[in-house]
């Protein structure tokens, strides 16, 4: 057991090593890479919610289910850049990770502070009950995963192959409505909600992977804006009305405008507000390091991961 452990530890390592290889065979068309790594994360997808459904509200369960679910998708999608691109993952670089982490983390908590501060300004949250920090600690864990599975499908793979093939603002507008439509599977979904997700998180989240090059980024981004409004501030995330309570329990009251209604302050005309901000800035420090690409540009010279 020991001797396969440390093959499979090295086989991990290897999936993430950063050092140039020859290429052992072609690389996939875009359109091929882009339809096998979606069904792979699906499975990915659907894998990392069955642990969160085991884990439940048990706070350690779900901080093990988290550090599984992020393992088992940053491997996955290392292996299959690999197998089917024939490179390093550098978007993964680990000489990114921290900085990216410690960035988005903070930018996203930051952001969602502001987003609600405007909602309690005009009286729309308060809350009610104690404490839990077995909540805060249960929606931790779940975020982490969620955040990773998430990014590296949406931002590794969606984004990142349609770029190739149709340009930055092909890709930025596809990933975003996506990223938005699924969220409609969610028990308090709207269409509102979901367009709004569209907007200030879909583009976000594309902007600041186009501006960087790396998925640490987007990451830590949406990592620290989920935490925030479940795990810190006890509201409504995404029309998801069965998650964790958690460090706070929220109450939103007032006009759906302002709140965000059922679906949660992410449907809320703030968080749109407040989310253009940083995507403005994303955008324009890719445009300043010539990261934004045409379609011709994508076609003829493709999309290096990182430049």
């Amino acid at each position: 057991m020991s001797l396969w452990n440390a093959q499979a530890a090295r086989w991990v390592q290897h999936q993430f090593s950063q050092s140039p290889f020859e290429p052992t065979r072609r690389v996939w068309p875009a359109g091929v890479r882009l339809g096998v790594m979606v069904v792979l994360f699906v499975l990915v997808t659907g894998v990392a919610a069955g642990m969160r459904g085991v884990a439940g509200d048990n706070p350690v369960l779900s901080l093990l289910a988290g550090a599984a679910s992020v393992v088992l998708a940053l491997t996955v999608y290392a292996a299959a850049v690999r197998i089917l691109e024939q490179r390093p993952a550098s978007e993964l670089a680990d000489t990114e990770a921290k900085s990216g982490l410690r960035t988005g983390i903070s930018v996203g908590l930051g952001m969602f502070v502001a987003t609600l501060a405007l909602i309690a300004l005009f009286g729309g949250y308060s809350t009610e009950g104690g404490v839990s920090v077995g909540g805060a600690v249960t929606v931790f864990g779940m975020m982490a995963g969620i955040a990773v599975v998430e990014e590296l499908l949406f931002r590794g793979i969606v984004f990142r192959l349609v770029e190739d093939l149709a340009g930055t603002r092909g890709a930025l507008a596809l990933s975003g409505l996506l990223f938005g439509a699924l969220h409609l599977v969610n028990s308090g979904a709207t269409v509102w909600g979901a367009l709004a997700i569209a907007i200030e998180a879909g583009l976000m989240l594309g902007a600041a992977y186009a501006a960087t090059r790396t998925l640490w980024l987007p990451i830590g981004l949406h990592f620290g804006w989920n935490f925030a409004l479940s795990g810190i501030f006890g509201v409504t995330v995404s029309g998801n009305d069965d998650m964790p309570v958690g460090l706070l329990h929220g109450v939103l009251s007032g006009p759906d405008a302002i709140t965000g209604g059922g679906f949660g302050p992410e449907a809320s005309i703030f968080a749109i507000l407040v989310c253009t901000i940083p995507t403005v800035m994303f955008l324009r420090t890719a445009k300043r390091r010539g990261r934004l690409y045409t379609r011709r540009q994508a076609r003829s010279e493709g999309t290096p991961a990182r430049s």
